[in-house]
């Protein structure tokens, strides 16, 4: 049976084999490119919404379960100690099994992890689920940068790239509204079960939605399978694209596959000379980034609250809604700044827009500490603590939460692309998973302003990762390429 979409496509053919993944990169964005690009982006609005649902459960989970600091470290540690997992495996997977694939297992993943959440009757099942769901989100990160930037145009890459990341802010946002709604409609200590599983019903609804996603036609080139490839980006270009058309993107790939065989494994090869700088570049800063975004982003609520901004005497879940709103309104500046991002990437450039985000969350941290150390307490610098939060979430979304996530995908060919992107976010998330364990210790043993201190000097030091590394990327424009463009002289060395 005809696919009733491609009646509609131009009758116009590809003119020369050389052309056909041209043609993708030249084609206008249509609503078929938005819609795979909503559908492919759920994982990153589930990271987000995960976090900031979990964040807003902990201080009830305190109370109901009687919870140690120890062990609420652990909690908000197992999320994103089960993504580096899921990111390291998954990238690989994604590159063997499929982008499409990899998207319906990790849905299936953490929708599971979520059921264990809400059936959890102590701490420990509760730390397994939260585990399970890191393990999905983990899986979809490389999965969704890959074929996001391998289906959209090249003229838009680089934007719907930044907004596939934005919608973790989206996410963020989403999950603090229902927390506040949830707690303001049904204030009880349980009310942890129903914020932990509103992520699973979202994963089950995408998962469903997934069904209908077409696999990237570059992986499917990649992996032999030219005629579903050629059926895949007639749809997408509008442009009839004979299989026989695309024989020379299925000979690059064949000698891009022989080259990565006589390699020992995937980690070999990003380290080699010829990948080992922008291995570097594309993992080192994102790990410095998530300890600052997980530290801060997952223990807003528990933040504010340690700057007394709930109601003097209120009870726990009083407090927790006061907390709620107060972190609800400080992500909206997430969003704000992914916002600004999906603008000013495309036009200033990864590398310079990452540098200035890191500097402006270091400033954001030292705004915090500023009012902190204040001798008439926070609650009288307002301003400051609004200051401070307001700079570290736009700059870091407008920045490096933009550019580290859409730096790999566009550095590596098709073969490595997602096990690349894989490494490099299970190296943020053993970053993320480092400071959502340290900041309740840190908060334990040296109080607020020894949390807010190692905030701002891993900023620091992911702006001197980036400016270290990205010296041997000769300009932006290399950053800008796709690697298929250069795969035949890549696997010809």
């Amino acid at each position: 049976m005809t696919d009733p979409t491609l009646k509609t496509v131009s009758s116009k053919t590809v003119s020369s084999k050389t052309s056909v993944f041209g043609a993708l990169d030249n084609a206008p964005m249509t609503f078929a490119h938005y819609r795979y690009w909503l559908l492919a982006s759920g994982g990153t609005l589930l990271d987000g919404f995960s976090v900031v649902s979990l964040g807003i459960a902990l201080p009830l989970l305190r109370r109901d379960f009687a919870i140690a600091p120890a062990m609420v470290g652990f909690i908000g540690s197992a999320l994103v100690l089960g993504a580096v997992l899921g990111a390291a495996v998954g990238g690989v997977a994604a590159d063997r099994i499929g982008r499409k694939g990899a998207f319906l297992v990790d849905m299936a993943i953490l929708a599971a992890g979520s059921a264990l959440c809400v059936i959890a009757q102590d701490p420990w099942l509760i730390l397994a689920g939260q585990f399970v769901i890191g393990i999905g989100i983990g899986i979809d990160f490389p999965t969704s940068g890959s074929y996001v930037s391998e289906i959209t145009p090249k003229a838009k890459r680089s934007r719907m790239a930044v907004a596939t990341i934005a919608l973790q802010s989206v996410g963020m946002v989403a999950a603090a509204l229902i927390g506040i709604a949830i707690l303001r409609a049904h204030p009880f200590l349980t009310d942890w079960r129903i914020l932990l599983g509103a992520g699973g019903v979202i994963a089950i609804l995408y998962m469903i939605a997934r069904l209908r996603l077409p696999e990237s036609p570059r992986w499917l080139a990649e992996t032999g399978r030219i005629a579903e490839a050629a059926a895949v980006l007639s749809r997408l270009t509008g442009i009839s694209v004979s299989p026989a058309r695309m024989e020379t993107a299925a000979d690059v790939a064949a000698r891009s596959r022989a080259a990565a065989s006589r390699k020992s494994s995937t980690l070999v090869t990003l380290f080699d000379q010829r990948y080992r700088t922008r291995t570097l570049l594309v993992s080192l800063p994102w790990l410095m980034m998530d300890v600052a975004t997980y530290g801060v982003g997952l223990f807003t609520p528990v933040i504010l609250g340690a700057m007394h901004f709930a109601s003097s005497g209120a009870g726990v879940v009083a407090s927790d809604f006061a907390d709620a709103e107060g972190s609800g309104l400080v992500d909206v500046f997430l969003l704000v700044g992914f916002i600004a991002g999906v603008w000013a990437v495309p036009r200033f450039g990864r590398i310079p827009m990452q540098v200035a985000g890191f500097a402006g969350m270091a400033i954001g941290m030292m705004l915090l500490m500023l009012a902190v150390l204040a001798a008439d307490g926070p609650r009288a610098h307002l301003w400051l603590v609004i200051a401070g939060f307001v700079l570290f979430n736009f700059t870091m979304n407008a920045g490096p939460n933009a550019t580290t996530f859409t730096l790999a995908p566009i550095l590596f060919p098709t073969g490595i692309r997602a096990s690349a992107s894989g490494f490099a976010a299970a190296s943020a998330k053993i970053g993320a998973t480092f400071g959502t364990f340290v900041v309740p210790q840190l908060q334990a043993a040296w109080g607020l302003i020894g949390v807010l201190a190692l905030m701002a000097i891993v900023s620091l030091g992911g702006l001197v990762a980036t400016a270290a590394f990205s010296r041997e990327v000769r300009k932006e424009d290399e950053i800008e390429e796709t690697a298929e463009d250069n795969s035949a002289q890549v696997a010809a060395q």
